[in-house]
């Protein structure tokens, strides 16, 4: 899943890209208010983190542009302060939730993950598809009851056909949701991925499907018959 965190004090920007990187997430991060509104308007998050107050347009103001745009991802206000007024600020300009610094770790992430959880309407934590299972609280995957140990970007693309499963995920889709801005790597590295998640999968009573022109897909194998 990919993010993005707006945060104009560098040294807890670094903290929180650290962080949640650690957690698999993608993390583009910007540090001022009109950068953040010009990303949001050619890329897409499944949420944002965003300062409340930050240079050159405040962290309320780039809320309430993305929400007259009809952009409904979720978003979590970091505020300097607890004030009843600051939360009524963040909820009127469309914020899906707050927290308020300095905040722990723990809580943060686990707000991240309810937001997305809500987002998504998932309501058992857990997605299946086959024996292949998903669980949302720790992003992990699981066969047999075993994690299944992916790099970063494996994880990327599966949790996206996951998520997803059942219906053809463009390659330029599971491309913008593994990397960053910052990142230079060419569509045709999915190829590579989907190569090593097949191998990861050999055992499992799933599998990922080109469907060529449309992408992949994730779905049961098919019985084979006697």
């Amino acid at each position: 899943m990919k993010l993005l965190l707006v945060e104009d004090n560098s040294e807890l920007a670094h903290w929180i890209v650290n962080l949640l990187r650690a957690e698999n997430f993608v993390v583009d991060c910007v540090i001022d208010g009109e950068s953040a509104d010009s990303v949001l308007l050619t890329q897409i998050y499944d949420l944002v983190l965003l300062d409340m107050r930050l240079p050159s347009l405040s962290g309320k103001d780039v809320l309430n542009r993305l929400r007259r745009r009809r952009n409904n991802v979720p978003v979590l206000m970091l505020t300097a302060h607890g004030s009843i007024d600051d939360k009524v600020a963040c909820f009127a300009a469309g914020a899906d939730d707050y927290v308020v610094k300095p905040f722990d770790s723990r809580e943060l992430v686990a707000r991240i993950k309810a937001l997305i959880r809500r987002q998504s309407g998932e309501k058992s934590g857990c997605l299946t598809c086959g024996d292949l299972h998903y669980v949302s609280d720790t992003r992990e995957f699981r066969h047999n009851d075993a994690p299944l140990n992916l790099r970063r970007r494996e994880h990327s693309i599966l949790e996206a056909l996951m998520l997803r499963q059942g219906k053809a995920v463009p390659k330029h889709v599971l491309l913008e949701g593994m990397c960053s801005l910052s990142d230079e790597t060419s569509v045709d590295a999915i190829d590579i991925y989907i190569h090593r998640l097949r191998k990861h999968l050999v055992e499992s009573s799933v599998q990922i499907t080109t469907l060529r022109g449309l992408g992949y897909i994730l779905r049961e194998k098919e019985p084979i018959l006697a």
